[in-house]
């Protein structure tokens, strides 16, 4: 087949952060458009893109479409559409359908219509809601052209089957892996995180430095594609290999149970020999032994976990003990308040864009070396 475009889907507002992500990673001419990256490639870059990357929350793959002006014509091309080059038979299909600023403009008359060309030329079975091993066909009608999408990886991303035991408010991994790389961390340099909640950064910086594939311990919705090819993935699974490094990764966090479930999160992903987490606050937190490198800290913030104005006390010890104790590391530090990252009174750069993240927009605020 030829190349097709390849759509990685993120979160708004990082979109040029998850690109320089797939460049780095050796994808084509990756570029951010709203809500993601596209590049051009074929079914092994798909299966690479969701087994390697760490950014996307899916990958989707745009196997054709075609002008559209009303139901009826629709129907009839649809039917048309080379489904078997894709579909399986044996696989059910849940059929999705947008439309805008388009004459066929009713959703499910359109998504009726797609369902029963697939049922009656293909013979899969077409399901609604949550169906097991399902895979889903995403029909964007814009402008009058329908645009076939297929979900190739099933479960959103984050999902990679290692953190098991969150607490309240956890971050996506997704999100911060993307926010690890917005401040510069590709690897080479620890990562401390004072309060480190679930584990999520200082798993997910060991796991970069490791080079562990984050899709390594899960199955993905294009296993069960008509373009699947087993021995190919497998040879490309083969190639995800550990690397050594010397780097410890730590966190602290004063919950005892926080605490606990990062450990048991870092021995899902296997990086328990890279990891320490300590039961400490904030005014306890000392420099590691070692070379310098990033605080990455997810604090509480008004609207997530308490009151604004009584968490300035918090950001101020935070902000005293990594200037008086840090020199030489940056810091990253995510909230949704600039007065709350202000109350730190560390040096930071200027912010970018507003992140959406579990119904709220928060910002990255980044330092360059403390000095």
């Amino acid at each position: 087949m030829d190349p097709f475009e390849i759509f990685l889907a993120g979160p708004p507002g990082l979109e040029p952060v998850l690109a320089d992500e797939a460049r780095a990673a050796g994808f084509p001419s990756p570029k951010g458009v709203p809500g993601g990256v596209t590049f051009r490639g074929g079914w092994p870059d798909v299966w690479r893109a969701n087994l390697s990357l760490r950014g996307p929350s899916r990958v989707l793959a745009r196997i054709g479409g075609f002008r559209v002006l009303h139901l009826a014509q629709l129907d009839k091309r649809a039917r048309k559409f080379a489904w078997a080059e894709f579909l399986r038979p044996d696989v059910p299909v849940r059929v999705e359908v947008t439309s805008h600023a388009s004459r066929v403009y009713h959703e499910g008359a359109a998504r009726q219509r797609i369902a029963t060309a697939i049922r009656e030329t293909l013979g899969a079975p077409v399901v609604d809601g949550t169906v097991e091993d399902a895979v889903t066909l995403r029909a964007r009608i814009e402008r009058d052209m329908c645009e076939f999408s297929l979900d190739t990886s099933g479960e959103l991303l984050h999902r990679r089957g290692h953190k098991q035991a969150v607490n309240a408010a956890p971050m996506r991994e997704t999100l911060a892996a993307l926010l690890l790389r917005a401040c510069g961390y590709a690897g080479a340099e620890p990562v401390l995180d004072p309060m480190c909640g679930s584990g999520t950064f200082v798993i997910e910086a060991a796991e970069i430095a490791a080079g562990l594939a984050p899709g390594r311990s899960r199955g993905f919705a294009f296993e069960r594609l008509a373009t699947f090819d087993a021995a190919a993935w497998a040879d490309l699974r083969a190639g995800a290999v550990r690397v050594a490094t010397p780097l410890r990764f730590r966190g602290a966090d004063r919950d005892a149970g926080a605490i606990a479930m990062s450990r048991a999160n870092a021995a899902r992903a296997g990086v328990s020999d890279l990891t320490d987490f300590t039961e400490a606050p904030i005014s306890a937190l000392r420099r590691p032994d070692g070379p310098p490198g990033l605080v990455m800290v997810n604090p509480p913030y008004g609207t997530r976990l308490g009151d604004p104005k009584a968490l300035i006390p918090l950001y101020a010890t935070l902000g005293e003990t990594l200037r008086a104790g840090f020199t030489g590391w940056r810091v990253g530090l995510v909230t949704t308040e600039t007065a709350l990252a202000q109350a730190t009174a560390l040096p930071f750069l200027p912010t970018g864009a507003p992140i959406p993240h579990g119904g709220l927009r928060i910002r990255l605020f980044r330092t360059e070396a403390l000095g």
